[in-house]
C-alpha cells in the first residue's frame, strides 16, 4: 500500500509512511498510530486524499515523536532523547531530497501534552526555514486552527477544506501550553 516506510525493528516506533512522489507534502503529526506499510488507519487515509486533493503527487507522514501510540495522554512524561535526535535525522533526510520542501502542519491542540513535542516542534521549524522550506495547515469551515491557536489534525478534518499557508514563525512566538 505504502512505498515510503522506516520504522524500527521492533515497529513500535515509526518514522516515515508514504507515497514517493516528485513533489509530496511532508505531514508532520504528534506521534504516530496503527497505520504501517501495509494499511491505513483513519489519519493517514485522510492525509492521503487531502494530499491529492491539494495537487501534491506523494505525501510522507513524519511526528515530532515516532513512539506508536494510540493516544498522544498516554505518551511518556519524558522523551527518549536518542530516539528523539534520530527521528529528526530522518526527518531531515527525508526532507532534503526535495528542493524547498513543503510540510503540513498537522498535529493539534496535544501537542501541549508534552514539552519535548513543543521543543522538537521549535527545532524542526529551525531546520526547515533552513531548508528554505514552507509550512501549511488544512481548514474547512471551522478553519484552520483548533481554539487554542494550534493546526488542526487530520483525523478531525472534512474534505472540504483546503490547505493554507500557515505561519509557524508566529505560532511558536504565540504558542501557550497551560
Amino acid at each position: 500500500m505504502f512505498d515510503l516506510y522506516r520504522g524500527n525493528r521492533s515497529d513500535t516506533c515509526r518514522f516515515v509512511l508514504g507515497r514517493a512522489g516528485a513533489r509530496p507534502l511532508h505531514v508532520v503529526g504528534l506521534n504516530p498510530s496503527t497505520a504501517n506499510r501495509h494499511k491505513a488507519d483513519v489519519t493517514v487515509a485522510k492525509v492521503a486524499r487531502m494530499v491529492s486533493m491539494s495537487g501534491f503527487d506523494g505525501f510522507v507522514m513524519l511526528n515530532l515523536y515516532p513512539l506508536r501510540c494510540l493516544r498522544p495522554a498516554d505518551l511518556p512524561r519524558s522523551a527518549d532523547a536518542s530516539l528523539l535526535t534520530r527521528n529528526q535525522q530522518i526527518i531531515l533526510a527525508t526532507a532534503k531530497q526535495h528542493d524547498a520542501p513543503q510540510f503540513w502542519a498537522a498535529w493539534g491542540a496535544d501537542i501541549c501534552r508534552r514539552k519535548f513535542l513543543i521543543q522538537a516542534c521549535q527545532q524542526l521549524a529551525d531546520e526547515v526555514a533552513r531548508l528554505g522550506g514552507g509550512w501549511w495547515c488544512y481548514g474547512a469551515s471551522r478553519g484552520p486552527l483548533t481554539r487554542q491557536g494550534h493546526p488542526r489534525h487530520p483525523s478531525r478534518l472534512s474534505y472540504s477544506g483546503l490547505l493554507q499557508h500557515f505561519d509557524m514563525p508566529l505560532y511558536l512566538s504565540q504558542l501557550k501550553c497551560l
